[in-house]
C-alpha cells in the first residue's frame, strides 16, 4: 500500500509541475456552498471573510480515510505550534451524522464545514482533489500560499506558518 501512495504522490508530483500553482480561488469555488456543524448553509467566501487577516490552514478530510485520521496528531501539533493560524476543516465525508460523530471521536478542534457535493463540487474542482488529507494555506493577504501538500509536517506547509 506505501509504494501504491509513493507511486501516486510522485506521479502528480511529476503532472502537477506543469501547471502553474494558483494563488486565488475561482469565482465559482469562492461561492460554492458547505453546511455548518448546524446545518446552515454558507459559501466558501464567507469561510475565508470570517477568518479576514489571519493565516489559514485548510485541511481537507474525512473521518473514513485512513490516512486523514492517522496525520490527525500531526495536525494537532500544528495547532500547538501555530496557535494564532486559524484552522478550517472541510469535510468529504459520506452523511452529515458520520461527520459529526468523526469530529467528536478524534476531537478536532477548529471550523468545520460539510461538502454536501464531496467531490463532485466547484471548490473540489478548483483544487483538483486527488488525494486526502490535503492541506492548503493562505496568508493573512488571502493568498493561496500552500496549494497541494498531503501531510501535515509537510516543509512547505510549516515555513508559511512561520512566515
Amino acid at each position: 500500500m506505501k509504494k501504491i501512495k509513493y507511486i501516486l504522490i510522485l506521479l502528480i508530483t511529476i503532472f502537477s509541475c506543469t501547471k502553474e500553482t494558483p494563488t486565488q480561488f475561482s469565482e465559482a469555488a469562492l461561492n460554492d456552498v458547505f453546511e455548518t456543524l448546524n446545518g446552515d448553509s454558507i459559501s466558501f467566501k464567507d469561510i475565508l471573510e470570517a477568518q479576514k487577516g489571519k493565516t489559514i490552514v485548510i485541511d481537507i478530510w474525512a473521518s473514513w480515510c485512513g490516512d486523514c485520521i492517522k496525520g490527525m496528531p500531526k495536525v494537532k501539533a500544528l495547532q500547538q505550534e501555530y496557535k494564532d493560524a486559524a484552522y478550517i476543516f472541510m469535510s468529504l465525508d459520506r452523511t452529515h451524522s458520520t461527520w459529526i460523530r468523526g469530529i467528536k471521536k478524534y476531537d478536532i478542534q477548529g471550523e468545520h464545514y460539510f461538502m454536501p457535493s464531496a467531490k463532485n463540487c466547484d471548490f473540489a474542482d478548483f483544487v483538483n482533489i486527488s488525494w486526502i488529507p490535503r492541506y492548503m494555506v493562505i496568508n493573512e493577504a488571502g493568498e493561496i500560499v500552500v496549494f497541494d501538500v498531503i501531510e501535515a509536517d509537510d516543509n512547505k506547509l510549516i515555513e508559511a506558518l512561520k512566515n
